[in-house]
């Protein structure tokens, strides 16, 4: 086994069986990719479209290729026809956006809604003010072509596990909410998308059920 995929046998030996992986892809080449596969990872995930797009016509259909980078509402249309989840959904515009294109390719699109929880202005997410004044104008089963599937964030970028915790406690009590609410009739509202390759243990203590990991399977980039 090559050692990707030893990386892979022992991330996945510790990780709770609610917990998903998904390998953060980006950057790397084909062969990496097809190392992971080798060892049984079938879920990756991508921040560009165009390099998205191109491993999607390269490598195995068995894939389920995620969405986890900030996406523009122009390039949905490129993804639409194959993506299996949108990671990072943060706007009203993509919203409608994504349904437009999911109608377009006969297909409900699974999404998670991104919140900012961080302290980085410069990441990106909506408030759950936001949320809650969005679907108050307008219901979640209106985007007929969207399927619902939970929640997505980044912890601030720092050493302090004490505000990492935290941040990622506020996310799955927002997640906890909106099942019991907005979402309570929605069955694949579901997903905890939190931690990353430096953070993902105190993500999992939190509630995570999905964690994205890139260096520590494929080294840095």
């Amino acid at each position: 086994m090559s050692l990707i995929g030893q990386k892979i046998d022992n991330l996945k030996a510790e990780l709770p069986n609610q917990v998903k992986l998904v390998a953060v892809s980006k950057t790397k080449p084909t062969q990496a990719i097809e190392e992971a596969y080798a060892a049984g990872q079938r879920i990756f995930g991508e921040n560009k479209v165009q390099e998205l797009c191109q491993k999607f016509e390269l490598l195995p259909k068995d894939i389920e290729w995620h969405m986890i980078g900030h996406l523009q509402s122009n390039k949905v249309k490129y993804i639409a026809p194959f993506v299996s989840l949108i990671h990072g959904v943060d706007s009203f515009s993509l919203l409608k956006e994504i349904n437009k294109q999911g109608k377009k390719n006969k297909r409900k699109i699974p999404v998670l809604l991104q919140f900012h929880i961080a302290q980085e202005e410069t990441k990106f997410g909506f408030s759950y003010q936001e949320i809650e004044e969005l679907f108050i104008s307008t219901t979640p089963s209106s985007f007929e072509n969207i399927e619902f599937y939970g929640v997505m964030g980044m912890a601030t970028f720092t050493n302090n596990e004490s505000l990492i915790r935290t941040e990622f406690k506020l996310l799955h009590s927002y997640f906890t909410n909106l099942k019991s609410t907005i979402f309570k009739d929605f069955e694949n509202f579901k997903e905890i998308s939190m931690g990353m390759s430096g953070d993902y243990k105190y993500a999992i203590e939190a509630g995570s059920t999905m964690i994205r990991i890139g260096s520590t399977i494929f080294g840095n980039r």
